[in-house]
């Protein structure tokens, strides 16, 4: 298998508060690099890519702040690690042609960024969340 990954893109962290998440990160010298919003079950979510040197940090608040909390466990973690590849539709052709545990039909679209991303995730043995991604 020849799958190019170029770099980890970023880390999703899901958090109760938005504001108050990003102030802390930007405390810790990162700087905003993306706003933007999502549907999810009816409702608007918001979600932040905070960027400090080539680490990017994505904080997403749920719709409901019920849904939120009830994603969070009580001392916080990791929701997925995302590679950046050059292909969405390759890779995905890829990896799904290897066996592996797809949760998409498809790549998916965002309108994150400035022209949006594609994107896809798949599951890891112990059931972590692998998302690759293409920034548009």
């Amino acid at each position: 298998m020849n799958l190019k990954i170029n770099r980890l893109q970023h880390i999703g962290l899901p958090v109760t508060d938005l504001q108050a998440s990003q102030a802390f990160y930007a405390k810790l010298g990162f700087e905003p690099a993306m706003r933007a919003a999502f549907e999810h079950e009816g409702g608007q979510g918001q979600v932040a890519m905070m960027k400090r040197g080539d680490i990017i940090i994505e904080l997403y608040q749920m719709p409901e702040p019920e849904l939120s909390r009830v994603k969070q466990r009580a001392d916080g973690h990791i929701d997925h690690i995302a590679f950046d590849v050059d292909d969405i539709e390759e890779t995905y052709a890829l990896l799904k042609n290897e066996g592996f545990a797809i949760i998409e039909p498809q790549p998916m679209f965002l309108n994150f960024w400035e022209r949006g991303c594609r994107y896809f995730n798949m599951l890891g043995p112990d059931g972590e969340r692998l998302e690759f991604c293409q920034i548009l």
